[in-house]
């Protein structure tokens, strides 16, 4: 390249590598902007028949379908979170000033906050907030497919509608209490929207070149989600165990090697065993563990690297969308899992398409 080229003068050929990067930089946000107006569409959508689904059915009315309201958590992902990064993504497309709330506009030199309030300081813990519901509905909807499984006897005793209403709203609670937890008890941290992620995160206030003596404090978000999921994992594999022997003993009944009190093959329909629906919803939250416990581990290492000070910029978009991307997921799931779910899906767009009676023949 000559001089002229480098310096950025002279004719038009020697602008070309500038503009295009330009455009190549426009053209990424463009396609950012793009699949975000996607994703959100596809969240939004999918858990509006979720709550939909739950609210209209009556199958659907049970303990196991209130802790699917883990969906209102995703829907507001998609109905804030996302919609938020679009719009400065497009900000930023449109204009040439960052936003107040972008990466290195808020921190003094000196450390402290040039603006008291900004967008980021709701989007940032209601994104962590619903995080944390979803984890711990999955959580206590482990819990619920477990008494169903080990004491089928018992299943309708120990877990009523308002025990499992409680235990929605004080894990709603604790979640939002934990997502704000850099902010109340610390002064060292701030929100701002990241030029990496492209979301709202939690960013500690360097002083000079160093980071806060109490930026561990951002370890309690992968400590409490991996706390939940190894729990949700135990359970599982003590539920699955049991399954396991339950389905073993079945299929010897059925071949008659086996007789229980008598019942011969009969004896697999006896009302102290788990019923095949209990069965099959425990082996659909399995799925659902594993695939939030995929798609929580990138952001679980960005959190521990960023911690002790790596920033894996390309790193942090992948991890905080692919969490992002499991807001659509549970619905997913679901349609191809729950026969019931399915059946209150088809329903739904049954009554939508029946005409009146009026015009009924």
């Amino acid at each position: 390249m000559t001089a002229a080229a480098q310096a950025g003068l002279g004719s038009g050929q020697s602008l070309a590598p500038l503009c295009t990067l330009c455009c190549c930089g426009f053209l990424n946000r463009a396609l950012t902007v793009v699949f975000m107006v996607t994703l959100a569409f596809a969240i939004v959508v999918g858990n509006v028949v979720t709550l939909t689904v739950v609210v209209q059915t009556r199958q659907s009315r049970t303990s196991q379908g209130y802790l699917k309201s883990l969906a209102i958590a995703d829907m507001m992902v998609g109905v804030l979170v996302v919609p938020f990064s679009v719009y400065t993504e497009i900000s930023l497309m449109v204009t040439s000033t960052p936003p107040v709330w972008y990466q290195g506009s808020l921190s003094s030199p000196l450390g402290g906050l040039v603006s008291p309030w900004q967008p980021c300081m709701l989007i940032g813990p209601v994104f962590a907030g619903c995080t944390f519901v979803s984890i711990s509905t999955i959580f206590l909807m482990t819990l619920e497919r477990s008494v169903a499984i080990l004491w089928p006897l018992h299943k309708d005793a120990v877990v009523t509608r308002r025990r499992t209403l409680l235990l929605i709203l004080l894990s709603w609670a604790a979640s939002f209490l934990l997502a704000l937890t850099p902010l109340i008890f610390s002064s060292n941290f701030t929100l701002e929207y990241n030029e990496c992620s492209r979301m709202c995160n939690f960013t500690p206030l360097l002083f000079g070149s160093q980071l806060p003596s109490d930026a561990n404090i951002l370890l309690l978000f992968p400590a409490f989600d991996f706390t939940l999921l190894g729990g949700t994992l135990a359970i599982n594999i003590v539920s699955f165990t049991s399954i396991r022997r339950y389905s073993r003993k079945r299929r010897l009944l059925s071949e008659g090697s086996v007789t229980e009190g008598g019942g011969g093959a009969g004896g697999g329909g006896c009302p102290h065993r788990p019923s095949f629906s209990d069965i099959k919803a425990a082996k659909t939250i399995g799925i659902l563990t594993f695939a939030f416990t995929a798609s929580f581990s990138p952001i679980a290492v960005f959190v521990l690297g960023n911690v002790v000070g790596y920033t894996w910029c390309n790193f942090s978009f992948f991890a905080f969308w692919i969490l992002t991307g499991n807001s659509c997921c549970n619905v997913i799931i679901y349609s191809v899992r729950d026969h019931r779910f399915r059946k209150g899906v088809s329903l739904l767009f049954q009554r939508d398409q029946s005409p009146p009676q009026g015009e009924k023949n």
